[in-house]
């Protein structure tokens, strides 16, 4: 019976969920949105650290359709000239054309070989490949989405950060997760001096200014770390402070599911109080928890955008769409290169759709509803 219950209640909060029709396209986005993150190196038409300074802040390409009245997408390089009043601008240079193609196999100049070799990459560490999704031949620029300052396509680096944006999200809730649900449940469960002490220093915490207890954590942080290593140094500060408010909730609720009668007669059985919690006391939080880390992921990427956005996050060359918003800083820079703020599109898009799952989550999930 208990089997068929828990069924029941899965297949009703999946009816509810499906019924939110904006959660659902959250969903798929972020799905679509991790799966490119995934596999950022076939979708890129270039590597995340090539450039050409000849390029410099090109607009983004545009695409000619048809051929001689044939479908045969192809783009045009840009060139530089000046308008009548001595303004340099970019311009098509209509006297070569670069097909756009479908599996194109990436190659570009050696200047030690002097010749075109291919630019290889591992495609989910099981094999080496220069094929991307498409491209155009060297020395064709395709930029979809533009360059920035250093001549990169800001599309290409776009992919390659999301893999630090929306991973840092999920890495901090799941640190945050155990964290949180530990404490909370050690606070409630065992109460007296235990529970007054970590309720303190949750509360310590959530007194201080989280924006500015974060770059105080960073600024502590050494200066010659890798950007792998800030990576998780970020990661791990933000769910430092991200913890207590996810602490105290679950200290409240297992306060109140401990002095539940199977609780209690689970004690009277002698049962292990660790096994208690785990099996019996801490399930009956999950939905919250859920929802609480659904909704709070935003502020992971939110956090790590500012910080690298500051400069001390993520560093150039790597990419995270904090630091590649770090160009739109000066107001003349957004004036005559909009596509910079690109990235900040993306992580309203990012943080919108984590909110409305969120709010799915919720809705599915209440038992109330």
């Amino acid at each position: 019976m208990a089997e068929e219950k828990v069924a029941f209640s899965k297949g009703r909060s999946w009816t509810k969920f499906k019924k939110h029709n904006l959660a659902v396209l959250a969903l798929i986005g972020l799905l679509t949105f991790y799966l490119c993150a995934v596999f950022a190196n076939f979708l890129a038409p270039y590597s995340l650290d090539e450039e050409d300074r000849s390029t410099s802040y090109q607009p983004p390409s545009s695409i000619h359709w048809l051929d001689e009245g044939q479908w045969n997408p192809y783009i045009y390089n840009y060139t530089y000239q000046f308008d009548s009043f001595y303004n340099r601008i970019r311009v098509e240079d209509t006297s070569k054309k670069y097909h756009l193609k479908l599996f194109n196999k990436k190659k570009i100049w050696d200047s030690r070989q002097q010749k075109l070799v291919d630019d290889n990459y591992s495609f989910l560490g099981l094999f080496k490949t220069n094929l991307r999704l498409f491209g155009v031949e060297f020395p064709g620029r395709f930029y979809f989405f533009g360059a920035d300052e250093k001549g990169r396509d800001v599309f290409s680096r776009l992919l390659f950060g999301s893999r630090v944006s929306l991973s840092i999200g999920l890495l901090g809730s799941f640190i945050v997760f155990i964290l949180g649900m530990m404490m909370g449940a050690i606070a409630g469960y065992y109460g007296g001096r235990t529970d007054n002490i970590i309720m303190r220093i949750c509360e310590i915490f959530m007194m201080a200014p989280s924006f500015y207890l974060l770059l105080a954590l960073r600024a502590a942080l050494p200066v010659n770390l890798s950007s792998i290593q800030v990576f998780f140094g970020i990661t791990i500060i933000l769910a430092f402070i991200g913890w207590a408010g996810l602490a105290r909730v679950i200290r409240g609720m297992v306060l109140a599911e401990a002095r539940k009668e199977y609780v209690l007669a689970a004690k009277a059985l002698g049962v292990n109080s660790f096994f208690i919690m785990v099996k019996h006391i801490l399930p009956n939080t999950f939905s919250y928890a859920i929802i609480s880390l659904t909704i709070g992921i935003p502020s992971y990427i939110l956090g790590e955008s500012a910080l690298s956005l500051l400069g001390l996050g993520i560093m150039d060359p790597d990419a995270s769409w904090g630091n590649m918003l770090s160009e739109a800083m000066a107001i003349s820079e957004i004036q005559f290169h909009p596509w910079i703020l690109i990235p900040g599109f993306f992580i309203f898009l990012a943080v919108m759709m984590f909110n409305l799952l969120g709010d799915g989550l919720r809705d599915a999930l209440d038992p109330k509803t």
